[in-house]
């Protein structure tokens, strides 16, 4: 006689963002939890590439989930709820920003269009690898204009589509690719300059 099949363990559903924000709503804090752990390193991560200091970016991170759990109510579910998280996370560390006065506002309105075409043309990998550009280049981007800044780092960073990116920031696709065209630009001049320097 053989020996009986084991039953086939069923598989554990993954609630949707939506069924746990709609259970967060509900004063569910363990719905909640599940949010904050699935976008907890996303959040931390997109934090850390404004304030650059991990102290800082564990404070937006806090501020972040406060406001989202104060504000889970005004949550209308028109848009994506983790383009809705990104956004609040982006004012919070730009707040935090303001507030320390570390990126006054320079306008890069004259910048100019039009040479960016082989902007993909970059320094071979190991070179971008090495340390003392890696630094230069943050550097670089520290010194954007804010809204320049922020584009860069949640289209180009973060790896958020030219639509996610209008959606988080509420700007139009057309402004995303203006300003990131100007971020690419700004950048592009501060590597060429690091290379003409050596």
């Amino acid at each position: 006689m053989s020996p009986a099949t084991p039953p086939t363990p069923v598989p554990a559903v993954t609630p949707s963002d939506e069924e746990l924000v709609a259970r967060a709503r509900a004063r569910d804090f363990a719905a909640f939890e599940q949010l904050l752990d699935r976008y907890e390193d996303k959040i931390f991560r997109l934090a850390y590439r404004f304030v650059r200091n991990e102290t800082e970016a564990k404070e937006v991170l806090q501020d972040t989930f406060l406001t989202v759990w104060r504000k889970l109510d005004t949550f209308k579910g028109d848009a994506q709820f983790g383009s809705w998280l990104y956004r609040v996370a982006t004012n919070a560390a730009l707040m935090r920003l303001r507030a320390q006065r570390r990126h006054p506002e320079v306008s890069t309105e004259d910048l100019p269009i039009g040479y960016l075409d082989n902007y993909g043309q970059l320094p071979p990998d190991d070179e971008l690898q090495s340390g003392e550009l890696r630094r230069h280049i943050e550097e670089a981007v520290d010194k954007l204009p804010e809204i320049y800044r922020t584009v860069f780092l949640i289209r180009d960073v973060e790896g958020l589509s030219t639509e996610e990116a209008a959606e988080v920031l509420q700007i139009s696709v057309p402004t995303v690719k203006t300003r990131l065209h100007r971020a690419r630009i700004a950048l592009r001049d501060a590597i060429t300059r690091y290379f003409e320097a050596k």
